[in-house]
């Protein structure tokens, strides 16, 4: 299969991405973390703050803040015991796990955090974040600020950033359960994290901006990271301050990654059988960057369609103020869990405007507001005509596409029956170009896209959670059929990822929170 028929199996075709016979080995598979051995250790203060604001966190410094703020973005936060029906037909069965305030695909957490310190209280180098054991383990020791420099193409000066924060992929630890359709989700995952890393830390005062593009090989070097098995995917430099830009300098990763020596490390992640992914391992090389001229900037796409459709305005809102810890530990994704309550206009135009605000990242140089579109049908908004729309974030209103009620056809297209949309009164869809910016980025592209829309899609939760409400993001459905929901066959765009929005009733679990 070449890799341009299998993104589009991965888009349109899941099923064709996944052997037939293909079953997961459970008595063999990975832990949901990676877990280092023989690394001096840097241990985390585990009284962490109830509350996530500016207030709780003004008098900490060094690790003192950046503890919490690592736990919140991606510790292990909860641990759940759920019954389900067995699949015998009778009793039940149960599910243990150990959750995160990310959601993931299965539940499963290939990412990994790793983290660049140049603070008071601990030696210069890199760290990987434990989550098992809310810790750092230090991977190697030295000032690498020039080193970063460059690995950004002197878009950033390391120097002038406090930390610099590296979201990775462990390829296993989700392909073992969805085999290659695992590429979806990895970047998903990335993005989600990214975009609960950007809530957090905003609420310290850090200014951070994601970094997509960079010298992938210089910096899984600097890692430690064997490609076969994990590779970078963002770089996140950190300040307290806004960090300056310098001026490219193309600098090849083969004139400098021999620089530094290679570090050999060991970690535990269980199975002993490991399987190879020959397509993940393939795309991930094509999508490496290896010189700062392969860096670009993405064009947003001109709405010239404005005037051809019906336009919703919505209610102006103020900002929504909440805490975002308690938003955190409020949120999951309900599956047939959801009742069908009218939703007032003003909540769906406070839920829109909030996703859709700008983030700092290097995709659009001074306009970082995302290029990708949020579509939804909608049921049973209070003042809003039951029908499909197109979110239009420059004049926070809504394009009416078609009117009716579209719960039955999203019902139709869902490939598992896990959540029953007629009790979603808003079903919301991420949409984005459907070559998933090749001609832009290459093969790159792809995982680019996937964590943009992760970024978009943890604010929405986020936001949800707020306002009283609950989302669960979905891939298990019919894109095609979306995709002519929205008359989406001519725009260029196709939707990523689906998302039923709206109140809740408890959960059937058993949950303790791990907070100490």
């Amino acid at each position: 299969m070449d890799l341009d028929r299998f993104l589009y199996q991965l888009q349109f075709q899941s099923e064709r991405v996944i052997p037939a016979d293909w079953k997961p080995a459970w008595d063999d598979a990975p832990l949901p973390f990676k877990l280092y051995q023989h690394l001096q250790v840097i241990p985390l203060d585990g009284d962490l703050p109830f509350s996530l604001n500016a207030a709780s966190l003004a008098s900490k410094k060094g690790l003192a803040k950046l503890g919490p703020l690592l736990w919140y973005t991606y510790g292990q936060t909860r641990y759940s015991e759920t019954a389900t029906p067995s699949q015998e037909g009778f009793g039940v069965e149960t599910m243990q796990a150990f959750r995160r305030f990310v959601p993931s695909g299965g539940g499963l957490y290939p990412s990994e955090l790793y983290i660049y310190l140049k603070m008071e209280d601990v030696p210069n180098g890199i760290y990987h974040y434990d989550a098992a054991h809310h810790r750092l383990l230090l991977i190697r020791e030295g000032n690498y600020d020039a080193y970063l420099t460059r690995a950004l193409g002197h878009r950033c000066d390391g120097s002038q950033a406090q930390g610099f924060l590296f979201v990775t992929t462990m390829f296993w630890k989700n392909f073992f359960k969805y085999n290659s359709f695992s590429y979806r989700l990895q970047g998903l995952d990335a993005g989600a994290l990214l975009g609960q890393w950007q809530e957090i830390s905003s609420r310290a005062k850090f200014s951070s901006t994601v970094y997509f593009q960079f010298l992938d090989r210089p910096i899984n070097h600097l890692l430690g990271l064997d490609e076969q098995e994990e590779s970078i995917y963002a770089v996140v430099p950190f300040t307290l301050h806004d960090h300056s830009s310098l001026e490219k300098n193309h600098v090849s990763s083969s004139e400098w990654s021999g620089n530094i020596p290679e570090v050999k490390n060991s970690h535990y992640q269980r199975s002993i059988n490991v399987l190879d992914s020959p397509f993940i391992k393939k795309i991930n090389q094509q999508a490496m960057f290896d010189s700062p001229e392969q860096f670009e900037l993405l064009k947003h796409k001109e709405d010239d369609d404005r005037n051809m459709y019906p336009i919703q305005p919505l209610p102006e809102v103020e900002p929504l103020a909440y805490d975002l810890a308690e938003a955190c530990r409020k949120r999951h994704s309900p599956e047939l869990d959801f009742i069908n309550q009218t939703i007032p206009l003003k909540q769906l135009a406070l839920l829109l405007k909030e996703t859709v605000q700008p983030f700092s990242a290097d995709l659009y140089g001074k306009e970082d507001r995302s290029s990708l579109s949020i579509y939804g049908c909608f049921h049973g908004v209070e003042g809003l005509p039951d029908g499909a729309y197109r979110y239009d974030a420059h004049t926070h209103s809504l394009i009416e596409i078609g009117r009716g009620d579209f719960r039955l056809s999203l019902q139709k297209a869902m490939k598992v029956d896990n959540v029953n949309l007629h009790q979603v009164p808003i079903c919301l869809h991420i949409a984005g170009e459907r070559t998933h910016y090749k001609k832009t980025f290459g093969y790159r592209g792809y995982r680019i896209q996937q964590m943009e829309a992760g970024m978009l899609l943890q604010r929405l939760l986020l936001t949800a959670s707020a306002l009283g409400m609950n989302g669960h993001p979905l891939l298990g459905y019919d894109g095609k059929a979306c995709d002519r929901m929205y008359q989406l066959e001519g725009s260029g765009e196709t939707t990523l990822i689906q998302i039923p929005v709206g109140y809740y009733q408890p959960r059937s679990w058993l949950v303790g929170n791990m907070l100490t």
